[in-house]
Order: C-alpha cells, then sequence, then structure tokens
C-alpha cells in the first residue's frame, strides 16, 4: 500500500501568496477553484498534499499557467 504524498510546504507558500496578491479571500478563491475552503486552507497551512487536478484549479483561479506556478514554486524552495 502506497502513501499519500507528503505536503508541499513551498506550494502552500505560493498560493497563499498569490492568492493574497490578487486580494482574494480563501473563500472567493475556493469559489473561484471549485476547491472546498477546507480543503484550500489545509492545502495553504501545509497540512495535507493537493491532488494535481486541485493545483490545477487552483492554478486556474489564480490566473497562472502550470509552467508559471512550477517555476514559482521552485524559486520558494
Amino acid at each position: 500500500m502506497s502513501r499519500a504524498p507528503a505536503p508541499d510546504p513551498a506550494l502552500a507558500v505560493v498560493l497563499k501568496r498569490l492568492r493574497e496578491d490578487r486580494g482574494l479571500t480563501q473563500e472567493a478563491l475556493a469559489f473561484k477553484s471549485g476547491v472546498s475552503i477546507s480543503s484550500l486552507g489545509r492545502i495553504e497551512t501545509g497540512h495535507t498534499s493537493a491532488a494535481w487536478t486541485t493545483v490545477r484549479q487552483l492554478a486556474a483561479a489564480l490566473d497562472v499557467s502550470m509552467g508559471e506556478l512550477g517555476s514559482i514554486v521552485d524559486a520558494e524552495r
């Protein structure tokens, strides 16, 4: 049996920063992305890892490409 991947602290920091830079609350980003508020909160605090589809939804809602998001996360590391 495989374990779930560990949360990515750099992704957590970047998602929160991008959200705040865009003047969005967690509630607003959750609505815009279709991700639950509780899931978004756990991702932003680094308490859970985000599934690929969730990351894609959040990137789209934040108006960044997956490539751009990946570059920002890599730079944060």
